[in-house]
């Protein structure tokens, strides 16, 4: 089901809890809703739908990225960079890193480890951002 998008300010920055199997609906949700905005939005966390689950999803090009509970374990080159969201008016300066590496879980809920770099890495860091409460 495609969900509106979430631009209260107090509801983006509250943080959110651990997805379990039975947030697969979310999952759904968020493919559905990030389909409908392709053409302006690359990636999207679970609480830009209002429902606070660790659960992002990241356009990788050729195919859409699901990562339930993702920690990022490691981060390399840091360089300043500007991102637009969906969720919230502008553009805002910040930090990012050229390389990460994630630990997540897939939709079967089995857990996994990847490096990311470049575009990719840079919307995985804003996504988790926005798990933490973070408002870039």
């Amino acid at each position: 089901m495609i969900r509106p998008i979430v631009r209260d300010r107090i509801l983006l920055s509250k943080r959110s809890v651990p997805a379990t199997k039975a947030d697969l609906q979310t999952v759904q949700d968020l493919k559905d809703t990030l389909s409908a905005h392709r053409q302006n939005c690359v990636g999207m966390a679970a609480n830009m739908i209002g429902m606070h689950k660790r659960i992002i999803i990241v356009s990788l090009g050729f195919f859409d990225l699901v990562m339930l509970n993702p920690v990022i374990t490691e981060k390399k080159d840091a360089y300043e960079t500007e991102e637009s969201c969906l969720s919230l008016s502008g553009a805002r300066r910040t930090t990012r890193y050229h390389k990460i590496r994630v630990r997540y879980q897939d939709e079967k809920m089995q857990t996994q480890v990847q490096e990311f770099s470049g575009q990719a890495a840079q919307i995985i860091q804003h996504e988790c951002d926005h798990l933490e409460g973070i408002l870039i």
